[in-house]
């Protein structure tokens, strides 16, 4: 399934997210890192919480680089998406994703 990948207005900051450029769904904003609870699958927009996902930690994979770890505050389902640093338009910003190792006990 092909995903969505539009822009959006981020619920918790309120920053104007634009869209990745690099193939994959952008899913989380990149200023606060805080999501919405919409996918089932990455990107396609079936669940019907939506409830703000809020980032709780960070973790390191190999193959796919920093994730992001977040938690719905509406009915706790946790998740993980992987950060946006190589985006040219619109990157994560680095400064948000070290405070959020730091939280989450990251070296």
């Amino acid at each position: 399934m092909q995903g969505t990948n539009n822009a959006f207005t981020c619920a918790h900051c309120g920053a104007e997210v634009r869209p990745l450029r690099n193939g994959s769904v952008r899913n989380h904003c990149p200023v606060c890192l805080h999501s919405l609870h919409v996918d089932i699958q990455p990107g396609d927009r079936a669940c019907t919480c939506h409830g703000v996902m809020v980032p709780v930690g960070l973790d390191q994979s190999g193959k796919k680089g920093w994730m992001i770890l977040h938690r719905c505050s509406k009915c706790g389902f946790e998740g993980r998406n992987r950060a946006a640093l190589d985006d040219p338009d619109q990157p994560d910003d680095w400064d948000a994703l070290v405070a959020l190792s730091r939280r989450s006990g990251q070296p």
